[in-house]
Protein backbone atom coordinates (compact mmCIF):
# COMPACT_ATOMS: atom_id res chain seq x y z
CA UNK A 1 0.00 0.00 0.00
CA UNK A 2 1.16 3.52 -0.78
CA UNK A 3 2.00 5.91 2.10
CA UNK A 4 -1.10 7.37 3.81
CA UNK A 5 -2.32 10.85 2.90
CA UNK A 6 -1.21 13.22 5.66
CA UNK A 7 -4.10 15.36 6.85
CA UNK A 8 -4.93 18.37 8.99
CA UNK A 9 -8.55 19.11 9.94
CA UNK A 10 -9.71 22.58 10.91
CA UNK A 11 -12.31 22.26 13.65
CA UNK A 12 -13.64 19.59 15.99
CA UNK A 13 -17.26 20.64 16.55
CA UNK A 14 -20.28 20.29 14.30
CA UNK A 15 -19.71 18.44 11.04
CA UNK A 16 -15.96 18.48 11.62
CA UNK A 17 -16.63 15.65 14.06
CA UNK A 18 -17.91 13.49 11.21
CA UNK A 19 -14.71 14.11 9.26
CA UNK A 20 -12.66 13.15 12.31
CA UNK A 21 -14.58 9.90 12.61
CA UNK A 22 -14.20 9.11 8.91
CA UNK A 23 -10.47 9.87 8.86
CA UNK A 24 -9.91 7.76 12.00
CA UNK A 25 -11.51 4.78 10.26
CA UNK A 26 -9.46 5.35 7.11
CA UNK A 27 -6.32 5.66 9.22
CA UNK A 28 -6.98 2.22 10.68
CA UNK A 29 -7.02 0.88 7.11
CA UNK A 30 -3.77 2.63 6.20
CA UNK A 31 -5.25 5.22 3.80
CA UNK A 32 -4.84 8.36 5.92
CA UNK A 33 -2.83 9.82 8.75
CA UNK A 34 -4.22 12.71 10.83
CA UNK A 35 -1.27 14.84 11.88
CA UNK A 36 -3.01 17.85 13.37
CA UNK A 37 -6.26 19.61 14.14
CA UNK A 38 -7.42 22.79 15.79
CA UNK A 39 -10.40 24.52 17.33
CA UNK A 40 -10.80 27.84 19.16
CA UNK A 41 -12.38 25.80 21.98
CA UNK A 42 -10.11 22.79 21.74
CA UNK A 43 -10.32 22.07 25.48
CA UNK A 44 -14.11 21.76 25.22
CA UNK A 45 -13.61 18.62 23.09
CA UNK A 46 -11.49 16.69 25.59
CA UNK A 47 -13.81 13.68 25.57
CA UNK A 48 -13.95 13.63 21.76
CA UNK A 49 -10.17 13.80 21.60
CA UNK A 50 -9.99 10.72 23.79
CA UNK A 51 -12.66 8.93 21.74
CA UNK A 52 -10.71 9.69 18.56
CA UNK A 53 -7.54 8.47 20.33
CA UNK A 54 -5.54 11.61 19.57
CA UNK A 55 -2.76 10.87 22.12
CA UNK A 56 -2.21 7.34 20.81
CA UNK A 57 -2.30 8.51 17.19
CA UNK A 58 0.12 11.38 17.86
CA UNK A 59 -2.29 14.10 16.72
CA UNK A 60 -1.16 17.65 17.51
CA UNK A 61 -3.95 19.95 18.73
CA UNK A 62 -3.95 23.74 18.30
CA UNK A 63 -6.32 26.57 19.22
CA UNK A 64 -5.96 28.44 15.92
CA UNK A 65 -5.74 27.22 12.34
CA UNK A 66 -3.01 29.71 11.47
CA UNK A 67 -0.83 28.38 14.26
CA UNK A 68 -1.53 24.85 13.08
CA UNK A 69 -0.53 25.70 9.52
CA UNK A 70 2.65 27.47 10.65
CA UNK A 71 3.68 24.40 12.63
CA UNK A 72 2.56 21.58 10.35
CA UNK A 73 2.03 22.72 6.75
CA UNK A 74 5.34 21.35 5.46
CA UNK A 75 4.32 17.84 6.54
CA UNK A 76 0.75 17.87 5.15
CA UNK A 77 -0.75 16.66 1.88
CA UNK A 78 -4.25 17.99 2.52
CA UNK A 79 -6.26 20.25 4.86
CA UNK A 80 -9.95 19.56 5.50
CA UNK A 81 -12.16 22.64 6.04
CA UNK A 82 -15.55 21.63 7.54
CA UNK A 83 -16.19 25.00 9.21
CA UNK A 84 -19.03 27.58 9.09
CA UNK A 85 -19.77 28.77 5.55
CA UNK A 86 -18.58 32.33 6.13
CA UNK A 87 -15.11 31.09 7.17
CA UNK A 88 -14.42 28.92 4.13
CA UNK A 89 -12.90 31.56 1.85
CA UNK A 90 -10.36 32.97 4.33
CA UNK A 91 -9.27 29.50 5.44
CA UNK A 92 -9.03 28.25 1.86
CA UNK A 93 -6.89 31.30 1.01
CA UNK A 94 -4.55 30.63 3.93
CA UNK A 95 -4.12 26.96 3.06
CA UNK A 96 -3.68 27.41 -0.69
CA UNK A 97 -1.12 30.18 -0.08
CA UNK A 98 1.05 27.41 1.35
CA UNK A 99 0.60 25.28 -1.76
CA UNK A 100 -1.76 22.81 -0.12
CA UNK A 101 -5.10 21.61 -1.54
CA UNK A 102 -8.25 21.45 0.59
CA UNK A 103 -11.19 19.15 1.11
CA UNK A 104 -13.70 21.98 1.39
CA UNK A 105 -17.06 21.03 2.89
CA UNK A 106 -20.07 22.10 0.84
CA UNK A 107 -21.11 24.74 0.11
CA UNK A 108 -17.75 26.31 -0.76
CA UNK A 109 -19.41 29.71 -0.38
CA UNK A 110 -22.83 31.09 -1.31
CA UNK A 111 -21.47 34.36 -2.68
CA UNK A 112 -20.60 34.14 -6.38
CA UNK A 113 -18.01 36.93 -6.06
CA UNK A 114 -16.21 35.11 -3.26
CA UNK A 115 -16.28 31.89 -5.26
CA UNK A 116 -14.38 33.56 -8.10
CA UNK A 117 -11.67 34.70 -5.68
CA UNK A 118 -11.42 31.17 -4.33
CA UNK A 119 -11.07 29.79 -7.86
CA UNK A 120 -8.16 32.16 -8.52
CA UNK A 121 -6.46 31.05 -5.30
CA UNK A 122 -6.98 27.39 -6.15
CA UNK A 123 -5.48 27.73 -9.60
CA UNK A 124 -2.02 28.29 -8.12
CA UNK A 125 -2.01 24.72 -6.79
CA UNK A 126 -0.58 21.64 -8.50
CA UNK A 127 -3.66 19.70 -7.30
CA UNK A 128 -7.20 21.14 -7.25
CA UNK A 129 -9.23 21.35 -4.09
CA UNK A 130 -12.31 19.17 -3.65
CA UNK A 131 -15.72 20.57 -2.76
CA UNK A 132 -17.47 17.91 -0.68
CA UNK A 133 -20.76 17.40 -2.47
CA UNK A 134 -21.37 13.84 -1.37
CA UNK A 135 -23.11 11.92 -4.10
CA UNK A 136 -21.46 12.73 -7.42
CA UNK A 137 -19.11 9.73 -7.17
CA UNK A 138 -21.84 7.12 -6.66
CA UNK A 139 -21.07 4.33 -9.11
CA UNK A 140 -24.66 3.94 -10.32
CA UNK A 141 -25.14 7.70 -10.69
CA UNK A 142 -22.07 7.94 -12.93
CA UNK A 143 -23.24 4.95 -14.98
CA UNK A 144 -26.65 6.56 -15.56
CA UNK A 145 -25.03 9.87 -16.54
CA UNK A 146 -22.92 8.03 -19.11
CA UNK A 147 -26.07 6.46 -20.55
CA UNK A 148 -27.72 9.88 -20.65
CA UNK A 149 -24.79 11.37 -22.54
CA UNK A 150 -24.76 8.44 -24.96
CA UNK A 151 -28.36 9.25 -25.89
CA UNK A 152 -29.80 5.94 -24.71
CA UNK A 153 -32.76 7.66 -23.02
CA UNK A 154 -33.32 10.19 -25.78
CA UNK A 155 -33.16 13.96 -25.40
CA UNK A 156 -33.15 15.28 -21.84
CA UNK A 157 -36.17 17.54 -21.38
CA UNK A 158 -36.55 18.28 -17.67
CA UNK A 159 -35.54 17.48 -14.11
CA UNK A 160 -37.31 17.84 -10.77
CA UNK A 161 -36.16 17.62 -7.17
CA UNK A 162 -38.46 17.14 -4.20
CA UNK A 163 -36.72 17.22 -0.81
CA UNK A 164 -38.32 17.51 2.62
CA UNK A 165 -36.14 17.40 5.73
CA UNK A 166 -37.98 18.22 8.97
CA UNK A 167 -35.94 20.44 11.28
CA UNK A 168 -37.04 21.33 14.81
CA UNK A 169 -36.82 24.85 16.19
CA UNK A 170 -33.63 23.86 18.02
CA UNK A 171 -31.88 23.27 14.67
CA UNK A 172 -31.92 26.99 13.99
CA UNK A 173 -30.30 27.65 17.37
CA UNK A 174 -27.39 25.23 16.87
CA UNK A 175 -24.90 28.05 16.24
CA UNK A 176 -24.78 31.79 15.55
CA UNK A 177 -25.09 31.43 11.77
CA UNK A 178 -27.95 28.94 11.43
CA UNK A 179 -30.72 30.30 9.23
CA UNK A 180 -28.87 33.60 8.76
CA UNK A 181 -28.52 35.70 5.63
CA UNK A 182 -25.62 37.80 6.91
CA UNK A 183 -23.01 37.55 9.66
CA UNK A 184 -20.83 40.60 10.33
CA UNK A 185 -22.21 42.09 7.12
CA UNK A 186 -21.00 39.10 5.07
CA UNK A 187 -23.31 36.74 3.14
CA UNK A 188 -23.98 33.37 4.77
CA UNK A 189 -27.35 32.31 3.28
CA UNK A 190 -27.68 29.17 5.39
CA UNK A 191 -30.75 27.30 4.18
CA UNK A 192 -32.11 23.94 3.08
CA UNK A 193 -31.25 24.85 -0.52
CA UNK A 194 -27.80 26.31 0.01
CA UNK A 195 -26.55 24.09 2.81
CA UNK A 196 -28.44 21.18 4.39
CA UNK A 197 -29.75 19.70 1.12
CA UNK A 198 -27.24 21.34 -1.21
CA UNK A 199 -25.99 17.85 -2.17
CA UNK A 200 -29.31 17.11 -3.87
CA UNK A 201 -29.46 20.47 -5.68
CA UNK A 202 -25.93 19.87 -6.97
CA UNK A 203 -26.98 16.37 -8.10
CA UNK A 204 -29.67 17.86 -10.31
CA UNK A 205 -27.27 20.29 -11.93
CA UNK A 206 -25.00 17.30 -12.59
CA UNK A 207 -27.79 15.41 -14.39
CA UNK A 208 -28.31 18.43 -16.66
CA UNK A 209 -24.64 18.80 -17.59
CA UNK A 210 -24.61 17.84 -21.24
CA UNK A 211 -20.99 18.17 -22.42
CA UNK A 212 -19.14 15.39 -20.59
CA UNK A 213 -19.44 13.10 -17.59
CA UNK A 214 -18.22 15.65 -15.06
CA UNK A 215 -20.26 18.60 -16.30
CA UNK A 216 -23.04 20.67 -14.78
CA UNK A 217 -25.96 22.67 -16.15
CA UNK A 218 -25.36 26.00 -17.84
CA UNK A 219 -28.09 28.27 -16.49
CA UNK A 220 -29.90 30.77 -18.68
CA UNK A 221 -32.86 31.82 -16.49
CA UNK A 222 -33.97 31.40 -12.87
CA UNK A 223 -37.24 32.18 -11.11
CA UNK A 224 -37.93 31.48 -7.43
CA UNK A 225 -40.26 31.98 -4.49
CA UNK A 226 -38.63 31.87 -1.03
CA UNK A 227 -40.60 31.43 2.19
CA UNK A 228 -40.13 30.95 5.90
CA UNK A 229 -42.29 29.34 8.56
CA UNK A 230 -39.65 29.37 11.31
CA UNK A 231 -38.59 32.58 13.04
CA UNK A 232 -35.31 32.94 11.18
CA UNK A 233 -33.65 35.55 8.99
CA UNK A 234 -33.31 33.35 5.93
CA UNK A 235 -35.66 31.01 4.09
CA UNK A 236 -36.65 27.48 5.11
CA UNK A 237 -38.69 26.74 1.97
CA UNK A 238 -37.62 27.12 -1.69
CA UNK A 239 -39.53 26.77 -4.93
CA UNK A 240 -37.11 27.32 -7.82
CA UNK A 241 -37.33 26.95 -11.58
CA UNK A 242 -34.37 27.19 -13.94
CA UNK A 243 -33.78 26.85 -17.66
CA UNK A 244 -30.49 25.74 -19.15
CA UNK A 245 -28.58 26.44 -22.35
CA UNK A 246 -29.53 22.92 -23.42
CA UNK A 247 -33.27 23.74 -23.16
CA UNK A 248 -33.72 21.65 -20.01
CA UNK A 249 -36.37 22.87 -17.58
CA UNK A 250 -35.39 22.27 -13.95
CA UNK A 251 -37.69 22.54 -10.92
CA UNK A 252 -36.65 22.32 -7.27
CA UNK A 253 -38.90 22.21 -4.20
CA UNK A 254 -37.22 21.95 -0.79
CA UNK A 255 -38.31 22.66 2.77
CA UNK A 256 -37.43 22.33 6.44
CA UNK A 257 -40.95 23.47 7.40
CA UNK A 258 -42.43 20.00 7.68
CA UNK A 259 -42.90 17.11 10.08
CA UNK A 260 -42.69 13.35 9.82
CA UNK A 261 -40.21 11.30 7.77
CA UNK A 262 -37.69 13.02 5.52
CA UNK A 263 -38.09 12.42 1.79
CA UNK A 264 -36.05 13.04 -1.32
CA UNK A 265 -36.53 12.25 -4.98
CA UNK A 266 -34.64 13.17 -8.15
CA UNK A 267 -36.47 12.81 -11.48
CA UNK A 268 -34.89 13.10 -14.92
CA UNK A 269 -37.34 13.21 -17.84
CA UNK A 270 -36.18 12.22 -21.32
CA UNK A 271 -37.94 11.42 -24.58
CA UNK A 272 -37.59 7.65 -24.19
CA UNK A 273 -37.57 7.18 -20.41
CA UNK A 274 -38.04 8.78 -17.01
CA UNK A 275 -35.35 8.21 -14.40
CA UNK A 276 -36.09 8.26 -10.66
CA UNK A 277 -33.17 8.38 -8.22
CA UNK A 278 -33.51 8.44 -4.44
CA UNK A 279 -30.17 8.33 -2.63
CA UNK A 280 -29.85 5.14 -0.58
CA UNK A 281 -33.32 3.96 -1.55
CA UNK A 282 -34.25 3.41 -5.19
CA UNK A 283 -33.05 3.78 -8.77
CA UNK A 284 -35.75 3.29 -11.38
CA UNK A 285 -35.92 3.71 -15.15
CA UNK A 286 -39.43 3.78 -16.60
CA UNK A 287 -39.27 3.43 -20.36
CA UNK A 288 -41.99 4.97 -22.51
CA UNK A 289 -42.57 1.52 -24.05
CA UNK A 290 -43.57 0.08 -20.68
CA UNK A 291 -40.30 -1.52 -19.58
CA UNK A 292 -39.08 -0.86 -16.04
CA UNK A 293 -35.54 -1.19 -14.67
CA UNK A 294 -35.36 -1.04 -10.89
CA UNK A 295 -32.31 -1.40 -8.64
CA UNK A 296 -31.28 -0.51 -5.11
CA UNK A 297 -28.34 1.88 -4.74
CA UNK A 298 -25.09 0.41 -3.46
CA UNK A 299 -24.29 0.79 0.21
CA UNK A 300 -22.33 4.01 0.35
CA UNK A 301 -20.61 5.95 3.14
CA UNK A 302 -20.41 9.46 1.63
CA UNK A 303 -17.60 10.84 3.74
CA UNK A 304 -15.34 7.82 3.62
CA UNK A 305 -15.89 7.29 -0.10
CA UNK A 306 -15.31 10.96 -0.95
CA UNK A 307 -12.14 11.02 1.12
CA UNK A 308 -10.86 7.90 -0.62
CA UNK A 309 -11.78 9.22 -4.06
CA UNK A 310 -9.91 12.45 -3.36
CA UNK A 311 -6.86 10.57 -2.05
CA UNK A 312 -6.73 8.67 -5.34
CA UNK A 313 -6.65 11.97 -7.21
CA UNK A 314 -3.94 13.39 -4.94
CA UNK A 315 -1.82 10.27 -5.59
CA UNK A 316 -2.24 10.66 -9.36
CA UNK A 317 -4.52 7.63 -9.70
CA UNK A 318 -7.51 9.71 -10.90
CA UNK A 319 -7.56 12.59 -13.36
CA UNK A 320 -9.71 14.98 -11.34
CA UNK A 321 -11.66 15.51 -8.09
CA UNK A 322 -15.38 14.79 -8.18
CA UNK A 323 -16.31 18.48 -7.79
CA UNK A 324 -13.93 21.40 -8.11
CA UNK A 325 -14.56 25.03 -7.22
CA UNK A 326 -15.12 25.74 -10.92
CA UNK A 327 -17.73 22.95 -11.03
CA UNK A 328 -19.51 24.72 -8.15
CA UNK A 329 -20.27 27.84 -10.21
CA UNK A 330 -23.73 26.69 -11.39
CA UNK A 331 -24.78 25.77 -7.85
CA UNK A 332 -23.67 29.06 -6.31
CA UNK A 333 -25.17 31.09 -9.17
CA UNK A 334 -28.47 29.20 -8.88
CA UNK A 335 -28.66 29.91 -5.16
CA UNK A 336 -27.83 33.59 -5.62
CA UNK A 337 -30.25 34.07 -8.52
CA UNK A 338 -33.02 32.35 -6.54
CA UNK A 339 -32.65 35.02 -3.85
CA UNK A 340 -32.51 37.83 -6.40
CA UNK A 341 -35.56 36.50 -8.25
CA UNK A 342 -37.65 36.13 -5.10
CA UNK A 343 -36.60 39.57 -3.90
CA UNK A 344 -37.94 38.94 -0.42
CA UNK A 345 -38.64 36.01 1.87
CA UNK A 346 -42.35 35.83 2.57
CA UNK A 347 -43.71 34.30 5.79
CA UNK A 348 -45.96 31.34 5.02
CA UNK A 349 -49.47 32.43 6.04
CA UNK A 350 -50.09 31.57 9.68
CA UNK A 351 -53.25 29.67 8.84
CA UNK A 352 -51.17 27.05 7.03
CA UNK A 353 -48.65 26.52 9.86
CA UNK A 354 -49.18 24.31 12.89
CA UNK A 355 -46.85 23.12 15.62
CA UNK A 356 -46.22 19.41 16.01
CA UNK A 357 -44.56 17.84 19.03
CA UNK A 358 -42.46 14.70 18.59
CA UNK A 359 -42.75 13.09 22.01
CA UNK A 360 -40.13 10.47 21.25
CA UNK A 361 -37.54 13.06 20.24
CA UNK A 362 -38.88 15.67 22.67
CA UNK A 363 -38.64 18.23 19.89
CA UNK A 364 -41.06 20.72 18.36
CA UNK A 365 -41.61 20.95 14.62
CA UNK A 366 -43.60 23.23 12.36
CA UNK A 367 -45.77 21.63 9.72
CA UNK A 368 -47.21 23.47 6.72
CA UNK A 369 -50.62 22.20 5.68
CA UNK A 370 -50.73 21.42 1.97
CA UNK A 371 -46.93 21.42 1.55
CA UNK A 372 -46.89 18.08 -0.26
CA UNK A 373 -49.68 19.18 -2.59
CA UNK A 374 -47.92 22.50 -3.27
CA UNK A 375 -44.73 20.67 -4.17
CA UNK A 376 -46.55 18.17 -6.37
CA UNK A 377 -48.41 20.89 -8.29
CA UNK A 378 -45.25 22.93 -8.76
CA UNK A 379 -43.07 20.09 -9.96
CA UNK A 380 -45.68 18.57 -12.25
CA UNK A 381 -47.41 21.69 -13.57
CA UNK A 382 -45.24 24.69 -12.70
CA UNK A 383 -48.00 26.04 -10.43
CA UNK A 384 -46.38 28.46 -7.98
CA UNK A 385 -47.55 28.43 -4.35
CA UNK A 386 -47.71 32.23 -4.37
CA UNK A 387 -50.48 32.02 -6.94
CA UNK A 388 -52.27 29.24 -5.07
CA UNK A 389 -52.95 30.38 -1.53
CA UNK A 390 -49.61 31.55 -0.17
CA UNK A 391 -50.37 35.13 -1.06
CA UNK A 392 -47.51 36.69 -2.97
CA UNK A 393 -47.13 38.35 -6.34
CA UNK A 394 -45.20 36.55 -9.11
CA UNK A 395 -41.43 36.76 -8.83
CA UNK A 396 -39.18 37.96 -11.64
CA UNK A 397 -37.17 35.90 -14.09
CA UNK A 398 -33.44 36.47 -13.57
CA UNK A 399 -30.32 35.64 -15.59
CA UNK A 400 -26.60 35.63 -14.90
CA UNK A 401 -26.60 39.30 -15.90
CA UNK A 402 -28.55 40.00 -12.67
CA UNK A 403 -25.84 38.67 -10.34
CA UNK A 404 -24.48 42.19 -9.64
CA UNK A 405 -27.75 42.80 -7.73
CA UNK A 406 -26.89 40.05 -5.25
CA UNK A 407 -25.40 42.13 -2.44
CA UNK A 408 -28.16 44.74 -2.44
CA UNK A 409 -30.84 42.03 -2.51
CA UNK A 410 -29.42 40.15 0.48
CA UNK A 411 -28.93 43.32 2.49
CA UNK A 412 -32.53 44.34 1.81
CA UNK A 413 -33.77 40.87 2.79
CA UNK A 414 -31.85 41.16 6.06
CA UNK A 415 -33.20 44.65 6.71
CA UNK A 416 -29.81 46.34 6.31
Amino acid sequence: MKPPIRIGIIGMGGFAGSHHTAVAKLEERGHAKLLCTCDPRASAFASEQQAWRFPARGVSVFNDYRTMLDACARDLDLVVIPTPIQLHAEMHAAVTALGLPTYLEKPPTLDHRELERMIVNDQRLQKSSLVGFNFIIERQRLALKERLLAGEFGTLRGTTLSALWPRPASYFQRNNWAGRLLIDDRPVLDSCFGNAMAHFVHNMLFWAGETELYSWAKLTAVRAELYRAHKIEGADTFFVEADTAGSVNMRFALSHACAGPASHGETVTCDKAILHYAVGNLIEIRWRDGRVERTTPDAFDPLEENHLDYYRYLRGEASRPATTLIDSRPFVALNDLAHISSGRILPIPAGFVTGQRDEKEQKDYLNVAGMNAAIEHFLAQGAWPGENGWGREPSEVTTLADLPRFEATIRAMAGK
